[in-house]
């Protein structure tokens, strides 16, 4: 990745931009179009191919869309480009936007931007599917507590957006910062008096206990980088656990003690689609019944991937669409029409570049790719994936990994280029290599498992025990 200062020549322009910050599906995108007129230049990130939107607000200032981050201390390329964003680009404001349906989740990412000192306003999005689930928000309350402006709005409709222009010029930073335990307030002090005068010393130095990389790139002196990485050893003896972990706990009890009084939810006032919700939500994630669900869903996800689209949709589209419709039409008319033999089988032969890409393109790549990402999406959509994720965490951080591997592992059943190709769900790069290694030596596809059950058939069950000794072995 090319250095994050590149985006304060490309991003800021003549005016430091207001930038848009939240996590996935909170409606940001919809925002920023409302806000902009729908006029926007869409570019990558340098070195990445993670889109940025630049648009402007009615004044004239330019406004920037981030990647969905859920903290500023990253884990996925879209959140690591987030927080260079806010680190180089120097914003004249933050526009912090919220599920209001999940505000001590967005509180957590609210008191990491007050330790990095960025004025900012709170926009509750979605806060007609709030009261239609019977939250209701003290909002002069919780603007009291951060001391920023708090702006409540439906981004889709377009309610509450002039209240949010008018209140961007009075964006402030918050006077809340949370307070930890007194190891990690000692550690952080330490470290703070070290670095030199300015805002943002707090999350400087969780950064560097955090062994950020763009934080440590900023800090030139090595012993000062040693000392961090002391620190955190002691503090995570200290309380056995990662530090990550240590923090997000702390910050969800300070996020609980300030929403204490803010946030009624009335009873009974949800409807029945919300109830429903409430208990499929209990029911995937039960201890017994989830694991049911999951391995309903997963068979379901193979038989539609592995079996419909790999083999169903690949065989008719390879074999009759292509080999008895296309192909011998095809090649009739190269026959006809090239006169040169060598030009036309390298063209339309058994091996030719154009019949051959067609036919792996569209016959085989298209179908299975398509099909994935309809079940995958329909996850999504359903928000039955990170019930998913969440089920099967504990099992796969054995391998290093987290629940979302789980598919491209169980697609890779039915084709392995294709499961490897879906590791794209995946939100680090260890993560993407250590499945893409496991696809290709642990899980055999389709084709594979037919010319290994047809050599084990001849063998013997001791065969079939030392292969799957040998694949439980490489897992």
């Amino acid at each position: 990745m090319h250095p994050p200062q590149e985006l304060a020549r490309t991003a800021a322009e003549a005016q430091r931009p207001v930038v848009l910050v939240g996590p996935p599906n909170v409606g940001k995108s919809a925002l920023f179009f409302r806000l902009t007129g729908r006029y926007a230049t869409v570019s990558n990130y340098p070195g990445t191919t993670v889109d940025l939107l630049m648009g402007r607000l009615p004044d004239g200032g330019p406004l920037l869309d981030t990647p969905g981050t859920r903290s500023l201390f990253p884990l996925s390329a879209e959140e690591q480009i987030t927080q260079a964003v806010l680190l180089t680009a120097q914003p004249q404001a933050v526009i912090q936007v919220a599920d209001a349906r999940q505000l001590r989740q967005a509180l957590l990412l609210t008191l990491q931007l007050a330790e990095l000192e960025v004025p900012m306003v709170l926009d509750l999005n979605l806060m007609d599917e709030a009261q239609a689930e019977g939250v209701e928000i003290d909002l002069e309350g919780l603007a009291a507590r951060l001391g920023v402006p708090v702006v409540a709005t439906v981004a889709v409709s377009g309610q509450g957006l002039d209240r949010l222009r008018a209140l961007i010029p009075e964006a402030r930073v918050p006077r809340v910062r949370p307070t930890y335990d007194p190891p990690l307030e000692e550690a952080l002090q330490r470290l703070e008096a070290h670095l030199p005068p300015g805002p943002g010393r707090r999350y400087q130095a969780l950064g560097m206990l955090l062994h950020d990389p763009l934080i440590l790139q900023q800090i030139p002196d090595e012993a000062l980088r040693e000392e961090a990485a002391a620190l955190r050893r002691n503090l995570e003896a200290h309380y056995g656990r990662p530090l990550p972990y240590v923090l997000a706990r702390q910050r969800h009890r300070w996020a609980e003690e300030l929403l204490k009084d803010l946030v009624r939810r009335k009873p009974h006032a949800a409807g029945s689609w919300a109830r429903l919700q409430r208990q499929l939500d209990a029911f995937t994630l039960h201890p017994v019944a989830g694991w049911l669900i999951i391995a309903l869903v997963l068979w379901a996800t193979y038989q539609f991937v592995g079996i419909f689209g790999a083999q169903t949709l690949v065989g008719f589209l390879e074999e009759t669409v292509f080999g008895i419709w296309l192909l011998p039409w095809i090649t009739a008319l190269a026959e006809r029409w090239i006169p040169w033999p060598l030009v036309r089988d390298f063209l339309f032969g058994p091996y030719g570049q154009i019949s051959m890409a067609l036919t792996y393109g569209l016959a085989i790549v298209l179908p299975i790719v398509s099909t994935f990402f309809l079940v995958f999406s329909l996850m999504e959509d359903s928000g039955y994936l990170p019930r998913l994720a969440a089920m099967l965490n504990r099992p796969f951080k054995a391998m290093g990994l987290n629940g979302r591997a789980v598919l491209p592992l169980v697609l890779g059943l039915g084709c392995v280029t294709m499961a490897t190709m879906t590791t794209r769900v995946l939100h680090t790069r260890k993560e993407r290599v250590l499945v893409t290694l496991l696809l290709a030596l642990a899980v055999p596809c389709s084709a594979q498992l037919g010319v290994i059950f047809g050599m084990i058939a001849m063998a013997g069950p001791a065969a079939l025990g030392i292969w799957l000794g040998i694949v439980a072995a490489v897992l």
